[in-house]
């Protein structure tokens, strides 16, 4: 695939939620199963607006909880692709929280997940490059490949049952 690189933005994706009591554990903060379905639901879909295909997970890593997420507040997710392999996607995530009431917002979690594109048989298909627009993407970007090579050596480490 030859296809021209496309910008950070047009995959930048923003899911904005209110945290109802059924999102909430017994301390009234935010599961934090929710919020990691939220973060790969966000995070799909920007990698579908970069590659303009049907996309699958392949591994959601350094999944940081940095502060609860209380009952009532609006959870915001900003996703956007920051980098790109041949067929495979990064896709960052910040998360942030509002109280409605005073304004204060605060960044809650960060994340980053990878994704691949795939054809209708389901096989990798190859993804176009991506083009950082600012300092912040900029240093996402070139910090990307450091990131991608410690996915592949936890890959190689994985432990396996023999069963």
């Amino acid at each position: 695939m030859n296809e021209a690189a496309r910008p950070m933005s047009r995959s930048r994706s923003i899911m904005t939620e209110l945290v109802f009591p059924t999102d909430t554990n017994h301390h009234g903060t935010m599961f934090g199963g929710t919020l990691m379905k939220d973060i790969d639901k966000i995070s799909a879909i920007s990698a579908m607006r970069h590659c303009g295909r049907p996309v699958v997970t392949a591994s959601t890593d350094s999944l940081d909880f940095l502060a609860p997420i209380r009952l009532g507040e609006a959870v915001e997710l900003e996703a956007f692709v920051t980098w790109t392999h041949r067929s495979s996607m990064e896709v960052y995530v910040v998360v942030r929280s509002e109280n409605l009431f005073s304004g204060d917002r605060r960044v809650t979690c960060t994340a980053f997940s990878t994704f691949v594109a795939v054809d209708e048989n389901g096989r990798p298909v190859p993804v176009p490059p991506v083009i950082p627009e600012n300092d912040a993407e900029r240093k996402l970007y070139d910090s990307a490949p450091e990131r991608y090579e410690q996915r592949k050596k936890r890959r190689s480490q994985r432990y396996s049952s023999p069963e």
